[in-house]
């Protein structure tokens, strides 16, 4: 099932975070902890699964958030934007040496908040995706293949009306193309996803999402039944090419 987007909010003005915070839940993000210091973000960003990093510059410690910034570009993949009352040149600059994915300068509205993380993500995960298409289109061997798509992790995100929702990808049953959309549908939910069925095929796990059909992507592992002519997925029929079902019958006899 879909999870909405979760944040790590770092902070050392109590009131300040509290209302972010606020702000955050009221738009339907999930909030995964809200610290004051370097290290407290540290042991979350260890032991929680974090999406995005919201970092004020100046905190209550000998770290800054611009080494905190630096520790996550070594460490992880994921997108953190700085928010703080500085915005002279010399922080600036300083700041830019860690790459942020935004810069937000207090005091803000709930909009500016949103906005700057709306673009941070989708500039982030545009990103990782663009990587991932180059690197399979180039790619001289199945390690390269496998390399590029695992940039992506166990999930892949997909843009709901205003939210990115991580999907995980044994989530995902089946994809339809709809034209110039595809229909990802999950166990209980479906979303449109503007994309060639083709390059979205090489973001998925290869050894669990085939093209069944000109217009499908399956999941094998969601396969309830099949006949000569289609396979069911939670009670949905989806047509299958000859190779695919030599394929299916060639897995089940092995």
């Amino acid at each position: 099932m879909e999870q909405p987007i979760k944040i790590l909010i770092v902070e050392d003005n109590v009131i300040i975070a509290d209302d972010m915070q606020s702000m955050l839940e009221e738009i339907g993000y999930e909030i995964v902890d809200n610290v004051i210091v370097y290290e407290q973000a540290v042991e979350v960003l260890k032991t929680q699964q974090v999406d995005l990093v919201l970092i004020d510059i100046i905190l209550a410690s000998d770290k800054t958030g611009i080494d905190l910034g630096k520790h996550i570009r070594e460490n992880y993949d994921i997108p953190f934007i700085f928010v703080t009352s500085n915005s002279d040149r010399a922080t600036v600059e300083n700041a830019k040496t860690v790459k942020p994915n935004g810069y937000l300068v207090k005091p803000f509205e709930q909009q500016d908040l949103y906005t700057s993380i709306e673009i941070a993500l989708s500039n982030f995960i545009y990103g990782k995706q663009t990587v991932a298409s180059n690197g399979a289109a180039n790619a001289t061997s199945s390690e390269d293949v496998a390399m590029s798509n695992s940039i992506l992790k166990d999930s892949i995100f997909v843009k709901k009306q205003h939210l990115y929702y991580r999907i995980q990808f044994g989530d995902i049953q089946f994809i339809k193309a709809d034209n110039v959309y595809l229909e990802v549908n999950t166990v209980d939910k479906k979303f449109l996803v503007r994309s060639p069925l083709k390059d979205y095929l090489e973001k998925l796990p290869q050894n669990k999402f085939y093209r069944a059909h000109k217009s499908y992507i399956v999941n094998v592992d969601h396969i309830d039944a099949i006949n000569s002519k289609d396979i069911m997925i939670n009670n949905t029929l989806i047509p299958i090419s000859k190779d695919f079902k030599e394929f299916i019958i060639s897995a089940m006899n092995s």
